[in-house]
């Protein structure tokens, strides 16, 4: 099975005369239609609104075409939330979900209004002392541990997972954040990562919506929203079915019609914090053909390599590959695609079956809209690639420049004999 890229052979073409490879490419007109469909599938719930994971693809371009449509951000360290406060997100429309949080961290979230979650009891104390009081609007994070599943198996296994508050720390410290001026709560969670199924949204929503309204008979707290955080997946097989947002949406609205309304609590508002299933599918690493190497296996060398794209070889996840300008229906070679570390699994695909490749042939990688570029890192030396945009109207411009050597031995300024921070 084939995968259609968003752009065709020609506007690439186009583009690399322009810009070398490698690349991020992002679609715009897939964003804008994504963005749009989410909203409308949560449109029953009045104060819904979608915090895009800023880890996913932390481009200040991206995140302004979500905020045309509601979209708030979920940000969990210090730059992220400098970006939100320079975009014009500060406030309300920024989720502040860290872990292991420093203090400067959390100061900040609260100089910028950002509602802050707390992933554990004892940062309780921690941000009191930290801020010298306890914020009005609070959120906290739910691991209700064990194993994690729906009807198509299990999906996580929340048990090993470092964050979240249990069910009773959960209500002790509700108690506690009462006590210390705390009037307005919201409950996240986050129990399974790229799921692929309709049913993980509405079955986190039927566990978090019973807890709640246990909470609130426990210790009558004011419950103002419940974060489904992220987890709503994409499919990187050409084999596996989209997520239907909502057939999604839908579901949540009837969890929450059959345990929400009865309980009197109709007027909660519904969060998400999806950064995968809102970009991932609408961005592509771009990379040329350089090599190719005949010993025991047949090696096509690129451009790219894992520090452009490193969840191949951090997780042996799949991407489809199309060769561009070429039949992809027709895979009659077996190769192992690589990049130029040095590192073996330095790998975009293992024993994949492409069309012949010839040298000076475009790639393109699908599904890199999310944890692609944001991942990247400088091991070899090796720099970041460009971000370009793919307008509506089939214009592109560049998002992010390429990285220089000087970007690179910048922060060498400490030692200024090296002669290399100018060039």
């Amino acid at each position: 099975m084939t995968k259609e890229p968003f752009v065709t052979h020609g506007k690439l073409k186009e583009i690399v005369k322009e810009f070398p490879t490698p690349f991020h490419l992002y679609d715009e007109k897939g964003i804008r239609r994504n963005a749009k469909a989410v909203k409308e599938a949560f449109a029953w719930n009045p104060g819904f609104r979608e915090y895009f994971a800023v880890k996913a693809t932390p481009n200040p371009f991206l995140m302004q075409i979500l905020k045309e449509y509601g979209c708030g951000l979920d940000c969990s360290s210090m730059t992220e939330l400098m970006m939100a406060d320079a975009l014009g997100f500060s406030g309300e429309g920024v989720m502040f979900s860290s872990n292991d949080t420093p203090a400067e961290e959390f100061a900040y979230a609260d100089q910028i209004g950002a509602t802050i979650n707390l992933d554990d009891f004892t940062h309780i104390e921690f941000l009191e002392k930290t801020i010298g009081r306890i914020p009005e609007t609070i959120s906290l994070r739910f691991n209700p541990g064990g194993l994690f599943q729906v009807s198509n198996g299990i999906m996580d296994n929340p048990g090993d997972a470092k964050y979240g508050f249990t069910k009773e720390q959960l209500f002790e410290g509700v108690r506690a954040l009462k006590e210390k001026g705390a009037k307005r709560f919201g409950v996240h969670a986050f129990l399974a990562s790229n799921t692929v199924t309709n049913e993980y949204y509405p079955m986190l929503a039927k566990i978090l919506f019973q807890l709640v309204v246990e909470l609130k008979e426990a210790t009558g707290c004011d419950v103002r929203f419940i974060n489904l955080s992220g987890g709503v997946g994409i499919p990187y097989t050409p084999d596996e079915e989209p997520n239907d947002i909502y057939a999604i949406g839908e579901g949540v609205r009837k969890a929450f019609e059959e345990i929400l309304v009865p309980a009197g609590l109709s007027d909660v508002a519904i969060y998400t914090e999806m950064g995968r299933f809102m970009t991932g599918p609408y961005g592509c690493l771009v990379t040329k053909a350089i090599h190719e190497k005949h010993t025991y296996k047949e090696y096509i060398g690129v451009d790219a390599c894992a520090v452009n794209l490193m969840r191949p070889a951090m997780y042996g996840a799949y991407h489809h590959i199309t060769v561009m300008g070429k039949d992809n229906s027709v895979c009659g070679h077996k190769y192992d695609v690589t990049g130029s570390l040095c590192e073996n699994n330095d790998k975009f695909a293992i024993d994949r079956m492409l069309p012949k490749i010839d040298m000076g042939d475009l790639l393109v990688i699908h599904d890199t809209g999310a944890h692609g570029f944001s991942m990247g890192y400088n091991y070899n030396g090796k720099l970041r690639s460009a971000e370009i945009l793919l307008k509506e109207d089939g214009s592109f411009s560049m998002i992010r420049r390429a990285e220089t050597p000087k970007d690179y031995f910048a922060t060498f300024d400490c030692f200024p004999e090296l002669g290399l921070i100018k060039k």
